[in-house]
């Protein structure tokens, strides 16, 4: 059976009426059955419910804490087909890329992520560079080549979040979505979606994306803490260089031997360039950990 006939459509809001009824209209329009689309409310003031009833799909209180989070896990848990695709509210994502998504699946991934590729005016320069950041950052936390992590529109094999751990909260739910695949089997896919202009209040802001750099961080240490603790302690190379700039000064243009500067300064930095290559093992452990699972999950198919 392809994903495309095991699916289920989630979409988290909290206040996007206008945005929620294009998007609903274009749902039902690309060929999506009502009773396959659930709309999770997080507490709309604005008549977001009554919107989603209009429209005779599936409508739902959010029932865990947590923002966009608790609102993905609701409609997550409630879904009872294989796959899943969540999709914000806010009209930014069409929603006949869900087909594009679906044939991806069927090439054996656990997840897809719509990667962004925005209208003009649809995402500031701001908004580019931070999600640009947040990405190399998730990148080399978990060892990926991501291009859009925290991308809106994604689907999932709800079997592979079985041991979700969800401690991420509010905006950084795709990033742990992402590192919970990335740290279990590995197989993500991309497809580029276009990226409009949403209609309703822009909600994610410059104290979103500081939340969700945090939130990484902490990610990578329930995920994978080995290379969290040897990547923090590392970081005992930088006062170790600073040492060692200061010894090597003063000793070429002064000729003053502080001694127990460069000392310091060398164990310092060695301690550091060790850590460090452990941290960069401890990455390759995992994927070399991927690449096995994948060869027993055949072996177990044949």
């Amino acid at each position: 059976m392809s994903a495309c006939d095991d699916l289920t459509v989630v979409i988290p809001v909290l206040n996007e009426r206008d945005g929620l009824k294009l998007v609903l209209k274009e749902l039902i329009e690309s060929g999506f059955r009502v009773d396959r689309i659930i709309v999770v409310d997080g507490g709309s003031s604005d008549g977001s419910w009554e919107v989603a009833e209009s429209y005779g799909v599936k409508v739902v209180k959010q029932v865990y804490p947590g923002g966009k989070a608790g609102g993905v896990r609701t409609g997550l848990e409630l879904a009872k087909t294989g796959y899943v695709v969540v999709l914000d509210g806010d009209y930014t994502y069409p929603p006949i890329h869900i087909w594009d998504l679906c044939r991806e699946l069927d090439k054996g991934y656990d997840m897809v992520i719509g990667v962004r590729n925005p209208e003009p005016g649809a995402m500031n320069f701001v908004f580019k560079i931070g999600n640009w950041i947040l990405t190399k950052w998730f990148n080399i936390i978990f060892g990926t080549r991501l291009r859009d992590v925290l991308s809106g529109m994604y689907a999932i094999k709800v079997e592979a979040l079985r041991e979700t751990m969800w401690e991420a909260r509010g905006f950084s739910v795709e990033s742990e979505l992402v590192s919970h695949i990335a740290s279990t089997t590995g197989r993500i896919g991309e497809v580029e979606v276009y990226y409009r202009r949403r209609i309703g209040e822009k909600k994610l802001g410059l104290l979103h994306g500081t939340r969700i750099f945090l939130d990484m961080i902490k990610l990578s240490w329930s995920y994978n803490p080995v290379f969290t603790i040897f990547t923090l302690t590392s970081l005992i190379i930088i006062p170790g260089i600073v040492l060692d700039i200061y010894y090597l000064y003063n000793l070429t243009f002064y000729d003053i031997k502080y001694h127990v500067k460069g000392l310091l300064g060398a164990i310092t930095t060695i301690i550091g360039i060790q850590t460090l290559g452990i941290a960069i093992l401890a990455l390759y452990l995992k994927r070399m950990e991927f690449r096995l699972r994948r060869a027993i999950e055949n072996l177990a198919r044949r």
